[in-house]
């Protein structure tokens, strides 16, 4: 297996809206950004999914960092994962959840701080690496232009599905020593002190 992984550029656009269309995930990576609750973000997905491709395709061609991210292309350039990595300035909506407001890990000084909102990886590419792949080059990305530490918010509970490890697995961020600042099952907080980092 081959993989290249880049930073999501607009010359992605593609390959990208391909890639949700294939895994069937009408989102097309605009929870964070989306206004309404969540019934209304249902309604969407379900009856209007094109308007969230458009948005993806608008950010990428803007490069205004709400398609900020990494991609993974296999060998014949099909873009086959994604993952969502951005200064936490640019996913307010994240931290205003009911399970992360208020935790005194996310207080302080923010500037610096970048997170992973999320991993969609092609079905036939699962399990083989992509994850690990795409979290790395972020690593490196996120180093380069000075975050002071990267955070993740995966899902924590035995036989969790694939679909539903859509902020990364957990078992992933630990490997890459990723340290838990906020214990709660099944959704802690993780950071990666970029200093240390590998």
């Amino acid at each position: 297996m081959t993989l290249t992984v880049q930073a999501a550029a607009p010359h992605h656009s593609a390959g990208l809206v391909a890639l949700f269309q294939r895994t069937e995930s009408p989102c097309f990576c605009r929870w964070w950004h989306f206004d309404g609750d969540k019934n209304a973000w249902l309604d969407r997905c379900a009856n209007r999914p094109d308007q969230s491709r458009d948005e993806l395709e608008r950010a990428l061609a803007l490069g205004n960092g709400e398609a900020r991210g990494m991609v993974a292309l296999d060998d014949g350039g099909t873009l086959i994962g994604w993952m969502k990595l951005t200064p936490a300035s640019g996913v307010p909506k994240l931290f205003e959840q009911r399970l992360y407001k208020g935790l005194p890990c996310l207080s302080g000084p923010r500037g610096a701080v970048w997170v992973i909102g999320c991993f969609l990886i092609d079905e036939a590419w699962r399990r083989q690496g992509v994850a690990g792949a795409l979290l790395d080059a972020g690593i490196a990305l996120a180093q380069r232009a000075g975050a002071s530490s990267l955070e993740a918010f995966p899902r924590r509970a035995d036989d969790v599905p694939a679909e539903a490890q859509w902020t990364g697995p957990y078992a992933l961020y630990r490997a890459r020593g990723f340290e838990v600042v906020h214990e709660e099952t099944p959704y802690p907080v993780l950071r990666l002190p970029l200093g240390s980092a590998p």
